[in-house]
């Protein structure tokens, strides 16, 4: 016997059931996309390996532990995307579409990262994206807050997430600090873990977003980002949180998110839950008004983020599960020699006039009583009958399959668009 065949490890397959979640949610994210006047970007999965390296830093986790890469046949170092910000700014530049213009986009699908497998972390996971281009104002970062808390109400899961927020200053008073928090780690460096002393003069701010207790107490005290901004830095940040109270966006600073990424600067933010254990962070972005021109285009100010589909799926089935039902609304069963055919043609006339109804016509052949049997499992509120009387009187049988105390009957085939009408209009009898 063959060896069975698996799929990679953390790597899962949506099954039927679960897809019809993923695409409500889908259909939700698509709908408000185009209330908000984004456009819709579609991206490659692989990209050369330089594009990750530039935009995301050598020295961050995702480029020196997680990208999947390997070489094409002509030796050139490729990756599959380990998310999409880099994505959109190499397409905006390569297509002229971000210098002295502004842009809205919204993408959506997998990314890819070589993490430990756990819930709510995968290695083929997928995202809905936000980036926005040409806007150095903050009223873009309050609109990202409006949508994504949209979202959220419209999921019936806002109550059980919190937006932090955060400010990393101008990049010169990020310099200062940056100084300020090596010198205070060197101090300690006895208490640094394996990862701190790795990253203590490459990346020392992302130290602090070590989720290691034995680190909190040392992290608690190192000197706050806070006392290194610079005025505007400073009123730019306040500025934005009287906007957030003024429309009514709920939020909470945390002066040690500094956020994984090298190219953030000035606001940076996640959206947060407490209901999913250590997988919680949902959504996360901010601004990275240098990023355009460190990969070669024009200054362009960015701003933009990420959100994980599954994560947010997790969170719906937690407190709000989504019932969808895929049954079919009929199920056709026929027999008789001359049935198949009008079956197929009666019922590909009907989909053609009532796209919304949900049909099945049975397949694999059996007798009557096995495609009842069929039918029932289905889940399909109607059989509709077709046997040689009923291609000979030109009508169609309705058996229902859920109330029992209804009798079967016998309308004329014309007569059944109508009645199928009534049914979507929920006014069946």
């Amino acid at each position: 016997m063959s060896e069975k065949v698996t799929s990679l490890r953390g790597m899962s397959d949506v099954l039927p059931e679960q897809a019809a979640q993923w695409r409500a949610l889908e259909r939700l994210w698509v709908g408000m996309m185009a209330q908000y006047g984004y456009g819709e970007i579609r991206l490659p999965l692989l990209e050369k390996v330089a594009l990750f390296k530039r935009a995301i830093g050598e020295v961050t986790d995702i480029v020196e532990k997680e990208m999947f890469t390997l070489q094409d046949r002509d030796g050139e170092g490729i990756a599959l995307r380990p998310e999409g910000t880099a994505s959109c700014i190499r397409a905006g530049i390569e297509q002229g579409l971000l210098y002295h213009q502004t842009q809205k986009w919204w993408y959506q699908g997998p990314m890819f990262r070589y993490e430990r497998p756990q819930k709510g972390r995968y290695r083929q996971f997928h995202q809905f994206g936000v980036e926005s281009f040409g806007f150095s104002d903050s009223d873009i970062e309050l609109e990202h807050f409006l949508l994504v808390q949209r979202l959220f109400r419209s999921l019936n899961i806002l109550d059980a997430v919190t937006l932090e927020v955060n400010s990393l200053g101008s990049l010169a008073a990020r310099q200062v600090y940056r100084a300020a928090l090596i010198d205070y780690w060197e101090k300690h460096a006895e208490s640094l873990d394996s990862d701190a002393k790795r990253r203590l003069y490459t990346n020392p701010l992302r130290i602090l977003d070590s989720k290691v207790p034995e680190m909190q107490p040392l992290i608690a005290n190192a000197p706050q980002l806070q006392e290194y901004w610079d005025a505007d830095s400073a009123t730019s940040f306040a500025r934005l949180l009287e906007k957030c109270d003024a429309l009514g966006i709920r939020y909470r600073i945390n002066p040690r998110l500094v956020r994984g990424l090298d190219y953030y600067n000035g606001l940076v933010y996640e959206w947060t839950t407490t209901a999913l254990g250590a997988q919680g962070t949902l959504c996360a972005g901010g601004r990275y008004d240098t990023l355009v021109e460190q990969l070669g285009g024009k200054p362009t100010p960015g701003v933009g983020f990420g959100m994980g589909i599954e994560r947010v799926l997790l969170l719906v089935e937690q407190l709000n599960p989504m019932h969808i039902d895929t049954r079919p609304a009929v199920y056709v069963v026929f027999e008789g020699p001359q049935t198949e055919t009008v079956a197929l043609q009666l019922s590909e006339t009907w989909r053609d006039k009532l796209p919304d109804l949900r049909l099945v016509v049975h397949m694999g052949g059996g007798s009557l009583k096995s495609q009842f049997k069929k039918a029932d499992k289905s889940g399909a509120k109607w059989a509709l009958i077709l046997g040689e009387r009923e291609i000979e009187t030109q009508t169609v049988s309705i058996k229902w399959l859920r109330q029992s105390d209804k009798p079967q009957h016998s309308i004329a085939q014309t007569e059944a668009l109508d009645w199928f009408s009534q049914y979507l209009q929920g006014n069946e009898e």
